[in-house]
């Protein structure tokens, strides 16, 4: 299916248009170009809309104004769009749901004029379905690669809106997070990420897993466009009761952007999260952050034993009655309609959903027994409590600091078929993803030639502050490389001499 979709670009791009094309068509043409001609090596696209130069056309015509207008954007595929595409989460199960209707975000990104140019690869069921799974891959997109290093993983479950911008196919798109899912592809990628407030930015028709903790959020190749991105899709929604009290916090998030906002700010340093191979890294972005007027304050220990475990019952208990609302609430004719649906879809198609991992979260959280079940509310209670009130509150109240900092992933692992993910490691995304507050991630380094990222982690609706921290560190840090599409970084002419023998 994606190779169907993604060739069609080719044809979209191609088929005749007015002499002088209008800035909008012109953009997604070229935006449909570029899918075409670079994403065969990298996977991220598993649809192109056949409607986006329709869509570009009309606002040509309307005289939109503003950063987003004309301006192509791709969105994960567990985001429903109005239009022919369906909306699979990565799964086979989901290849006929074709809904017909925009998500809230969409439709507040098409109000601001932006283009949906496609929907990008995931991992299937955006990482839920196995703890053995294999990050960028699903059964409807196949493996997406990373654009550094092409047998390098890009992360997930937003693997595919990450390589797409690090691979200038588009400057913006959209994942989604429940933990980690768009701070690690957009780090791994080497791209700027937001994870919002959980309430700030709609989560109706978007295939779930946790409404505690679900969030989508900007993906993009600067701060100032993820700033542009959140201000189009944040605000709320009557249907879902957890953005109530967006619309008082949403504001103009690039207005205030100043390259000076860090100067006099005390923040954070979170030794306890640091590591993994990104020290030097880190080290150099402390550095900037320290020139540009920072206040640094070491944080050595945090104590996360009461987040993992308890957080884990949550999502699988979350999972099983969020799915279902979903399914059953789809309008297209799908044969899933609960989470058993699922499980005994993928049995029956074994060889193209179970071959290279199995379902066993799926089948755990099968056994969950509601969301009324004391066990459930309890261990919601002590995550929350432990990664908020006891967590990033009492770290910034102790420490008088306003954000905190840390290295936000291990440079990208290799895909690895025989055993999943080998994650080396990871900073205090948790810590943000379990208490539902916002977390930036930025790109400060190379480690080997592949990218990691500095996380800038705040109290609730703090967005506004953390877009300003990593704004002023972004343009102190200076340009950054772009990927070069190696077969393998240890081909990459920095490393494949430190290969040979040294004489």
């Amino acid at each position: 299916m994606r190779n169907l979709f993604v060739t069609m670009a080719l044809v979209i791009a191609a088929s005749s248009a007015a002499a002088q094309p209008r800035p909008a068509e012109s953009n997604v043409r070229g935006a449909l170009e570029r899918i075409a001609r670079i994403d065969p090596q990298i996977g991220s696209v598993i649809a192109v809309d056949p409607t986006a130069i329709d869509q570009a056309r009309r606002v040509d015509a309307g005289n939109l104004r503003g950063p987003l207008a004309g301006q192509p954007v791709l969105i994960k595929d567990n985001i429903e769009s109005a239009g022919p595409l369906p909306t699979t989460a990565g799964s086979l199960a989901l290849a006929n749901n074709v809904t017909n209707r925009d998500a809230p975000l969409v439709a507040r990104l098409r109000a601001a004029g932006a283009v949906i140019v496609g929907k990008t690869n995931l991992s299937e069921w955006a990482n839920i379905r196995s703890n053995r799974s294999i990050s960028g891959w699903s059964a409807v997109g196949g493996q997406t690669r990373n654009p550094w290093a092409l047998d390098r993983n890009p992360c997930g479950s937003s693997s595919g809106s990450g390589a797409a911008v690090a691979a200038g196919l588009v400057r913006l798109a959209i994942g989604t997070e429940t933990d980690g899912s768009v701070t690690c592809p957009a780090s791994i990628n080497g791209i700027v990420g937001l994870k919002p407030t959980v309430g700030l930015v709609s989560r109706t028709q978007i295939v779930p897993i946790s409404h505690s903790q679900d969030t989508a959020g900007p993906m993009t190749a600067s701060v100032l466009e993820a700033a542009q991105l959140l201000t189009a899709i944040a605000g709320s929604d009557p249907a879902d009761p957890a953005t109530a009290e967006a619309d008082k916090h949403r504001r103009d998030y690039a207005a205030g952007l100043d390259a000076n906002s860090l100067k006099g700010k005390r923040i954070g340093v979170m030794r306890f999260a640091s590591g993994f191979g990104t020290d030097a890294a880190f080290d150099n972005a402390l550095a900037v952050l320290k020139a540009k007027g920072a206040v640094l304050v070491d944080i050595k220990k945090f104590d996360d034993k009461l987040i993992g475990k308890n957080e884990t019952f949550v999502l699988k208990a979350e999972l099983k009655a969020d799915m279902a609302k979903y399914l059953r609430g789809s309008p297209a004719p799908i044969g899933v309609r609960t989470l058993a649906d699922l499980i005994a879809f993928d049995n029956a198609h074994q060889r193209q959903e179970m071959s290279l991992f199995g379902q066993e979260f799926f089948e755990d959280a099968q056994k969950t027994k509601g969301l009324s079940d004391p066990a459930y509310k309890k261990a919601r209670q002590v995550s929350f409590t432990a990664a908020g009130p006891n967590g990033i509150d009492k770290l910034l109240k102790d420490n008088r600091v306003i954000a905190l900092v840390g290295p936000t992933m291990p440079p990208a692992w290799m895909i690895d078929v025989a055993n999943g993910d080998q994650v080396a490691g990871g900073g205090a995304g948790s810590l943000a993803a379990v208490a539902g507050y916002p977390h930036l991630t930025v790109p400060m380094g190379l480690v080997k030639g592949l990218p990691v990222g500095l996380s800038f982690i705040g109290p609730k609706w703090s967005e506004s502050l953390l877009l300003n921290l990593g704004y002023a560190y972004e343009q102190a840090r200076g340009a950054f490389p772009t990927p070069k599409f190696y077969r393998s970084i240890e081909e990459s002419p920095e490393i494949a001499p430190l290969l040979r023998p040294q004489h």
